[in-house]
């Protein structure tokens, strides 16, 4: 009787035993329903309103830095460098020495061709002040005496004439007076022509012959002030001495490169871009430069698109001026420049980082909506720069646009707004509690002291009791 109780009771616990699991069971299968059902994912963002500012598209490119004036000082002749004026780093002017070469034989020659020159200038003088009325009283004197002798021979044979048909002289004085008077009557007009000549024609190729020889002597001398001048170095720009490459003694080469002056108070950038990019780039155009080591950028502005493309590169030279460069800004540095392409003054605005891409390749941004959920909107973009982009259509000024947290989000997800630097602030907490788990596990003889101690605390407090 015993034993059919035990196996009673023992079977009538293991029945129970057995509800038991299946309720828990079934009460824990409905539990991981319900709470599936109700966790639902949520995404932290950030938004930032969508506003109406002016938006710049700008065209960004690898430029070399050349100087817009620049000038290598050759000579002209060539000659041992006798002294320097200046030193590199010189800031000089337009006009001013800068070198003198050897030129003791050129001023000799020059000194020469002075002399000759002022010889002439006598002679010039002398023939137009003195020598030529001399010839011209000469001649009006021998042209009146010639014509007195012709007048009197004349006579002479006019009254033998008379006397002959009277019979009081033979015929052989008459003929005498007629030979006479043809002699003094050839002399006179060879007299009168001589005049006349030296009058029309004497004057003019007497003064040209004496310009003449004034002239040539007055071209040696100039050649000769010239040839001592190239002696002489001088900066044909304003400038700054960037290059002296001889030593006072060197031999000068002509037209072999002695010094470099540039002028740095306008540098330009030259930069070769693609055709797509050029075409929106005009003279006029704001731009800057941008370099390392500084907080502001240099401001400057595109001074040449080239009318015509690069054969070898297939792509355009633009030129970009910095007037009143920084001084860090040097010759032959590579730096990034920057071209504003074109500007949007009232349009409306998103980060750059804001907008994404539809598989299709479609523009689109995400709104939180008041229901808190994110919300696809797709989107018309014009001028896009590297921080902000507008805005075409697809969203209105004021729309909370999603900014973080927004990459391959769906359509419809339930997100959580939070305000900027609260992410980075539970982030730095959460370092800060797995820096001091990090601690403990590297030292636990800390924490088994810091137990032993609170052990022994506790009976003492409950002897106190």
């Amino acid at each position: 009787m015993k034993t059919n109780m035990n196996f009673v009771t023992r079977t009538f616990w293991k029945h129970a035993a057995v509800v038991a699991t299946a309720t828990g069971l079934l009460s824990f299968s409905s539990g991981c329903k319900s709470a599936e059902k109700e966790k639902e994912p949520v995404v932290s963002v950030q938004t930032t309103p969508a506003q109406r500012a002016p938006i710049s598209q700008t065209v960004t490119a690898e430029a070399v830095v050349f100087p817009l004036e620049q000038a290598t000082v050759a000579p002209k002749i060539t000659s041992p460098v006798k002294h320097f004026f200046v030193q590199r780093g010189s800031r000089v002017k337009k006009g001013q020495l800068l070198a003198q070469l050897e030129n003791a034989d050129l001023a000799a020659a020059a000194e020469s061709s002075k002399g000759d020159f002022e010889q002439a200038e006598a002679t010039y003088v002398t023939t137009v002040g003195a020598g030529l009325p001399q010839q011209l009283q000469k001649a009006e004197l021998d042209a009146a005496a010639a014509k007195s002798a012709f007048e009197a021979q004349q006579k002479i044979y006019d009254s033998r004439k008379d006397l002959l048909q009277q019979g009081a002289i033979p015929r052989r004085d008459v003929d005498a007076a007629e030979v006479a008077v043809a002699q003094a009557r050839s002399q006179n007009e060879q007299a009168q022509r001589q005049l006349a000549d030296l009058r029309r024609l004497g004057k003019e190729q007497l003064l040209k012959s004496a310009q003449g020889s004034r002239s040539s002597a007055e071209g040696k001398y100039r050649g000769a002030e010239a040839l001592l001048s190239y002696s002489q170095i001088k900066s044909p720009i304003d400038g700054v001495v960037t290059d002296r490459p001889l030593y006072e003694g060197d031999l000068a080469t002509a037209n072999q490169p002695m010094l470099t002056v540039m002028n740095l108070s306008r540098l330009i950038a030259k930069t070769h871009i693609p055709q797509a990019l050029a075409a929106s780039l005009r003279v006029g155009n704001a731009a800057e430069f941008k370099l390392a080591g500084l907080d502001e950028p240099v401001k400057g502005v595109v001074t040449l698109v080239s009318p015509a493309l690069d054969p070898g590169s297939t792509t355009i030279e633009v030129w970009v001026e910095a007037r009143n460069p920084n001084p860090a800004l040097k010759p032959g540095m590579t730096v990034p420049v920057s071209m504003v392409a074109k500007t949007a003054k009232d349009a409306i605005v998103v980060p750059a980082e804001a907008v994404f891409k539809t598989d299709d390749g479609a523009n689109y941004v995400l709104l939180a909506g008041a229901d808190e959920k994110a919300h696809q909107k797709k989107v018309q973009l014009g001028i896009r720069s590297t921080e902000q982009a507008q805005v075409l259509s697809g969203i209105n000024a004021g729309d909370p646009v999603i900014t973080s947290g927004g990459y391959a989000v769906p359509d419809g997800t339930k997100i959580k707004i939070e305000k900027p630097g609260a992410a980075d602030k539970e982030s730095a907490d959460k370092g800060d509690k797995d820096d001091d788990k990090k601690d403990a596990k590297d030292d636990p003889g800390e924490g088994r002291k810091d137990k032993k101690a609170g052990d022994a605390v506790k009976p003492a407090g409950k002897g106190k009791e």
